[in-house]
């Protein structure tokens, strides 16, 4: 499988690596509904086996659950993927989570994702969000220092602004920023994409089919059952008028797909790779089935004319 370097690590990742978000299962206020564990080992299994390289989970995840089944699906593998981890997330008894950056809680973590992902080392280190802002600093300081002590063998950001970026940078180089994109969501290509790419920052994007959205899979009255404990229930994306004009795009990349054997799904990632900025894209899954939907991206490129056609339904339908 090809592989790209990510920002100034060793790394080599492939293009798209396995999000664990959705196996975290529900029981916490961003779960995606049930989720039975076999299936979720069964799923990363086919992942690893189809030539994706990395993992990428968080303690929030299920409260430390998908952490605990990544685990316990890489146990006794022989190919063994990176495993990319994060911080600043925490909860408690109620189990609701808030936000922590300082050094004490910080260390916590690492000792806890360590032993839920039964590993020595991290490969990746990433601060989840950059909450609170005054004490990004401190967040930033300490995995430096984690790095140094090798609990963490590369440290990076996930959802903060060139600002915030540059605020940490002199501490120590960031190796990667973990942002939100895809054809729903595009903020990040006015400021922080080129930023990454002149201060040599992997770009690992997440939601690249915008929470299953452009998947193809997605109905009017499949989004109108999801149940309570699927936080996509509460999203206005995922409700009319929105809802049927990403349905509409998903029709764009139905077409477009066909014409080559891809997914929609497969088209909306490739679609996020199409920027040499981007290193890779985080894709979930909750079934191996699933991994046959997305698996093409790795290889598929959009022609020029086929992303003008893709830019020009966006264009037309805002």
């Amino acid at each position: 499988m090809p592989t790209r370097p990510l920002g100034n690590s060793d790394l080599q990742i492939t293009p798209i690596g396995f999000g664990a978000w959705a196996i975290g299962g529900s029981g916490w206020e961003y779960g995606w509904g049930p989720q039975d564990d076999a299936d979720s080992i069964a799923t990363i299994h086919a992942a690893l086996d189809s030539g994706i390289n990395w993992v990428d989970t968080a303690p929030a995840y299920g409260l430390g659950h998908s952490e605990t089944i990544v685990a316990r699906a890489l146990k006794g593998r022989a190919n063994r993927p990176y495993v990319f981890t994060k911080c600043s997330l925490v909860w408690g008894a109620d189990r609701k989570l808030d936000n922590s950056l300082k050094a004490a809680s910080l260390r916590r973590e690492v000792e806890d994702s360590l032993r839920r992902l039964q590993v020595d080392v991290i490969d990746l280190y990433q601060i989840h969000w950059p909450n609170p802002d005054p004490d990004i600093e401190e967040g930033w300081d300490t995995l430096a220092k984690l790095r140094e002590e090798g609990k963490v063998r590369w440290i990076g950001v996930s959802n903060f602004s060139v600002a915030q970026m540059q605020r940490v940078a002199p501490t120590a180089p960031i190796t990667s920023l973990q942002p939100p994109y895809s054809l729903i969501r595009r903020e990040i290509e006015a400021e922080i994409l080129p930023y990454c790419e002149q201060n040599n920052i992997g770009v690992i994007v997440y939601s690249p089919m915008q929470a299953g959205l452009l998947t193809g899979a997605m109905t009017l009255e499949r989004a109108r059952r999801l149940p309570d404990d699927d936080w996509r229930s509460r999203e206005d994306d995922f409700k009319e008028p929105r809802l049927v004009r990403h349905l509409k795009l998903v029709d764009v990349l139905t077409d477009i797909g066909g014409r080559h054997g891809y997914s929609p799904g497969e088209v909306a990632v490739a679609w996020t790779l199409r920027l040499p900025a981007v290193t890779g894209a985080i894709v979930g899954a909750r079934s191996p089935h699933q991994i046959e939907g997305i698996i093409g991206a790795m290889d598929f490129r959009l022609s020029a004319d086929e992303i003008a056609e893709i830019e020009a339904f966006v264009r037309d339908n805002p």
